[in-house]
Protein backbone atom coordinates (compact mmCIF):
# COMPACT_ATOMS: atom_id res chain seq x y z
CA UNK A 1 0.00 0.00 0.00
CA UNK A 2 2.84 2.61 1.00
CA UNK A 3 4.35 1.88 -2.65
CA UNK A 4 0.71 2.60 -4.15
CA UNK A 5 0.63 6.23 -2.10
CA UNK A 6 4.07 6.98 -3.16
CA UNK A 7 3.19 6.55 -6.96
CA UNK A 8 -0.29 8.69 -6.76
CA UNK A 9 2.41 11.26 -4.74
CA UNK A 10 4.60 11.37 -7.70
CA UNK A 11 1.73 11.73 -10.14
CA UNK A 12 0.39 14.19 -8.05
CA UNK A 13 3.89 16.22 -7.91
CA UNK A 14 4.63 15.82 -11.44
CA UNK A 15 1.20 16.96 -11.93
CA UNK A 16 1.42 19.92 -10.17
CA UNK A 17 4.10 21.70 -12.34
CA UNK A 18 2.40 25.18 -13.33
CA UNK A 19 3.06 24.91 -17.25
CA UNK A 20 0.67 27.74 -17.85
CA UNK A 21 2.69 30.31 -15.28
CA UNK A 22 6.35 29.04 -16.68
CA UNK A 23 5.53 29.46 -20.23
CA UNK A 24 4.62 33.50 -19.48
CA UNK A 25 8.53 33.27 -18.21
CA UNK A 26 10.00 36.71 -19.51
CA UNK A 27 6.91 38.75 -20.60
CA UNK A 28 6.03 39.98 -17.32
CA UNK A 29 2.60 38.85 -17.21
CA UNK A 30 1.17 36.93 -14.23
CA UNK A 31 -1.31 34.23 -16.10
CA UNK A 32 -3.39 34.26 -12.63
CA UNK A 33 -4.19 38.36 -13.18
CA UNK A 34 -4.96 38.25 -17.04
CA UNK A 35 -8.36 36.95 -18.59
CA UNK A 36 -10.22 34.24 -16.65
CA UNK A 37 -6.73 34.43 -14.00
CA UNK A 38 -6.65 30.70 -14.72
CA UNK A 39 -3.42 28.70 -14.99
CA UNK A 40 -4.28 26.61 -18.01
CA UNK A 41 -3.59 26.69 -21.75
CA UNK A 42 -6.92 28.72 -22.46
CA UNK A 43 -6.39 31.66 -20.72
CA UNK A 44 -2.91 31.74 -22.16
CA UNK A 45 -4.15 31.34 -25.86
CA UNK A 46 -6.05 34.87 -24.77
CA UNK A 47 -2.60 36.27 -24.25
CA UNK A 48 0.00 34.90 -26.69
CA UNK A 49 -0.50 32.03 -29.28
CA UNK A 50 3.66 30.79 -29.21
CA UNK A 51 3.11 30.69 -25.20
CA UNK A 52 -0.20 28.58 -25.18
CA UNK A 53 1.45 25.93 -27.47
CA UNK A 54 4.47 25.55 -24.83
CA UNK A 55 1.77 25.35 -22.09
CA UNK A 56 -0.28 22.63 -23.87
CA UNK A 57 2.71 20.93 -24.23
CA UNK A 58 3.81 20.72 -21.06
CA UNK A 59 0.24 20.31 -19.25
CA UNK A 60 -0.09 17.61 -21.46
CA UNK A 61 3.48 16.12 -21.41
CA UNK A 62 3.10 15.82 -17.68
CA UNK A 63 -0.48 13.95 -17.48
CA UNK A 64 1.67 11.66 -20.28
CA UNK A 65 4.93 11.43 -18.38
CA UNK A 66 2.54 10.31 -14.99
CA UNK A 67 0.88 7.63 -16.74
CA UNK A 68 3.82 6.22 -18.56
CA UNK A 69 6.11 6.26 -15.71
CA UNK A 70 4.19 4.11 -13.26
CA UNK A 71 2.78 1.84 -16.32
CA UNK A 72 5.97 1.18 -18.08
CA UNK A 73 9.30 2.56 -15.87
CA UNK A 74 8.05 1.94 -12.60
CA UNK A 75 4.99 -0.09 -12.87
CA UNK A 76 4.02 -2.31 -9.40
CA UNK A 77 3.47 -5.82 -9.07
CA UNK A 78 0.20 -6.63 -8.92
CA UNK A 79 -2.21 -3.29 -9.49
CA UNK A 80 -5.43 -2.82 -7.85
CA UNK A 81 -8.33 -3.33 -8.58
CA UNK A 82 -6.90 -3.87 -11.93
CA UNK A 83 -4.07 -2.35 -14.50
CA UNK A 84 -6.29 -0.11 -16.27
CA UNK A 85 -7.82 0.98 -12.95
CA UNK A 86 -4.21 1.52 -11.60
CA UNK A 87 -3.95 3.86 -14.33
CA UNK A 88 -6.71 6.16 -14.05
CA UNK A 89 -6.33 6.32 -10.57
CA UNK A 90 -2.91 7.94 -11.21
CA UNK A 91 -4.41 9.90 -14.23
CA UNK A 92 -6.68 11.31 -11.27
CA UNK A 93 -3.74 11.92 -9.67
CA UNK A 94 -2.08 14.07 -11.66
CA UNK A 95 -5.06 15.86 -12.70
CA UNK A 96 -5.78 16.83 -9.74
CA UNK A 97 -1.91 18.02 -9.33
CA UNK A 98 -2.43 20.31 -11.77
CA UNK A 99 -6.00 21.82 -10.61
CA UNK A 100 -4.83 22.11 -6.93
CA UNK A 101 -1.11 22.50 -7.42
CA UNK A 102 0.69 23.19 -4.19
CA UNK A 103 3.23 25.44 -6.10
CA UNK A 104 0.29 27.89 -6.59
CA UNK A 105 -1.34 27.75 -2.94
CA UNK A 106 -3.31 24.77 -4.19
CA UNK A 107 -4.77 26.78 -6.63
CA UNK A 108 -4.47 26.20 -10.69
CA UNK A 109 -6.04 24.92 -13.75
CA UNK A 110 -9.10 23.33 -15.37
CA UNK A 111 -7.24 19.87 -16.03
CA UNK A 112 -8.28 19.63 -19.46
CA UNK A 113 -5.05 19.40 -21.09
CA UNK A 114 -2.98 17.26 -18.22
CA UNK A 115 -5.96 15.08 -18.59
CA UNK A 116 -5.34 14.88 -22.28
CA UNK A 117 -2.29 13.17 -22.10
CA UNK A 118 -3.80 10.74 -19.67
CA UNK A 119 -6.11 9.67 -22.57
CA UNK A 120 -3.82 9.75 -24.95
CA UNK A 121 -1.12 7.29 -22.92
CA UNK A 122 -4.28 4.95 -22.16
CA UNK A 123 -6.19 5.06 -25.68
CA UNK A 124 -4.01 6.78 -27.98
CA UNK A 125 -6.07 5.48 -31.36
CA UNK A 126 -8.95 6.99 -29.42
CA UNK A 127 -7.31 10.07 -27.81
CA UNK A 128 -6.08 10.84 -31.29
CA UNK A 129 -9.46 11.11 -33.09
CA UNK A 130 -11.10 13.01 -29.59
CA UNK A 131 -8.44 15.51 -29.52
CA UNK A 132 -8.82 16.26 -33.54
CA UNK A 133 -12.09 17.10 -32.97
CA UNK A 134 -11.00 19.67 -30.10
CA UNK A 135 -8.63 21.41 -32.15
CA UNK A 136 -11.23 21.69 -35.29
CA UNK A 137 -13.93 22.90 -32.90
CA UNK A 138 -12.05 24.90 -31.02
CA UNK A 139 -10.71 26.83 -34.14
CA UNK A 140 -14.34 26.61 -35.13
CA UNK A 141 -15.83 28.59 -32.14
CA UNK A 142 -13.06 30.60 -31.93
CA UNK A 143 -14.46 32.38 -35.45
CA UNK A 144 -18.01 32.13 -34.68
CA UNK A 145 -17.04 34.21 -31.14
CA UNK A 146 -19.06 31.44 -29.95
CA UNK A 147 -19.01 32.09 -25.53
CA UNK A 148 -16.85 29.88 -23.94
CA UNK A 149 -15.28 28.28 -26.62
CA UNK A 150 -12.25 26.71 -25.28
CA UNK A 151 -14.71 25.39 -22.46
CA UNK A 152 -17.13 24.29 -24.84
CA UNK A 153 -14.41 22.61 -26.85
CA UNK A 154 -13.23 21.00 -24.52
CA UNK A 155 -15.84 19.60 -22.40
CA UNK A 156 -17.34 18.10 -25.49
CA UNK A 157 -14.03 16.29 -26.41
CA UNK A 158 -14.29 14.96 -23.43
CA UNK A 159 -18.25 13.60 -24.15
CA UNK A 160 -17.33 12.54 -27.01
CA UNK A 161 -14.41 10.41 -26.15
CA UNK A 162 -16.26 8.93 -23.25
CA UNK A 163 -18.75 7.94 -25.67
CA UNK A 164 -16.32 6.30 -28.40
CA UNK A 165 -14.79 4.10 -25.06
CA UNK A 166 -18.58 2.79 -24.22
CA UNK A 167 -18.76 1.79 -27.43
CA UNK A 168 -15.80 0.60 -28.71
CA UNK A 169 -13.76 -0.23 -25.79
CA UNK A 170 -16.20 -1.28 -22.80
CA UNK A 171 -18.44 -0.12 -19.78
CA UNK A 172 -15.73 -0.21 -17.17
CA UNK A 173 -13.31 1.86 -19.29
CA UNK A 174 -15.93 4.59 -20.14
CA UNK A 175 -17.18 4.10 -16.42
CA UNK A 176 -13.72 5.97 -15.05
CA UNK A 177 -13.81 7.99 -18.63
CA UNK A 178 -17.09 9.53 -17.53
CA UNK A 179 -15.87 10.09 -14.18
CA UNK A 180 -13.34 12.42 -15.27
CA UNK A 181 -15.83 14.11 -17.54
CA UNK A 182 -17.75 14.70 -14.36
CA UNK A 183 -15.34 15.73 -12.60
CA UNK A 184 -13.99 18.57 -15.76
CA UNK A 185 -17.76 19.76 -15.58
CA UNK A 186 -17.28 20.59 -12.05
CA UNK A 187 -14.27 22.56 -12.74
CA UNK A 188 -15.95 24.23 -15.40
CA UNK A 189 -19.22 24.98 -13.52
CA UNK A 190 -18.51 29.11 -13.93
CA UNK A 191 -18.05 28.70 -17.17
CA UNK A 192 -21.10 26.43 -17.61
CA UNK A 193 -23.20 28.89 -15.78
CA UNK A 194 -21.74 32.25 -18.15
CA UNK A 195 -22.15 30.33 -20.94
CA UNK A 196 -25.77 29.46 -20.31
CA UNK A 197 -26.54 32.80 -19.19
CA UNK A 198 -25.44 34.06 -22.32
CA UNK A 199 -27.65 32.04 -24.05
CA UNK A 200 -30.64 32.60 -21.97
CA UNK A 201 -30.03 36.52 -22.53
CA UNK A 202 -29.92 35.70 -26.07
CA UNK A 203 -33.07 33.81 -26.26
CA UNK A 204 -34.67 36.50 -24.14
CA UNK A 205 -33.71 39.27 -26.67
CA UNK A 206 -35.06 37.37 -29.67
CA UNK A 207 -38.42 36.79 -28.37
CA UNK A 208 -38.85 40.59 -27.44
Amino acid sequence: MSSLVIRLLVCFAIGSIPFAVISMAGSGIDIRKVGSGNPGFNNVLRVSKGRAVIALIGDMGKGYLAIWLVLRIWPVPQPWPSAIGWAWLCGFAAVLGHCYSPLLRFNGGKGVATSGGVMLVLYPFWAVIALAYFVVSRVLMGKMKWPEAGATASLSTWVLFTILIAIFIGRADAAYAALMTAFLLARHHANLRKLLGDRGRAQVTSDK
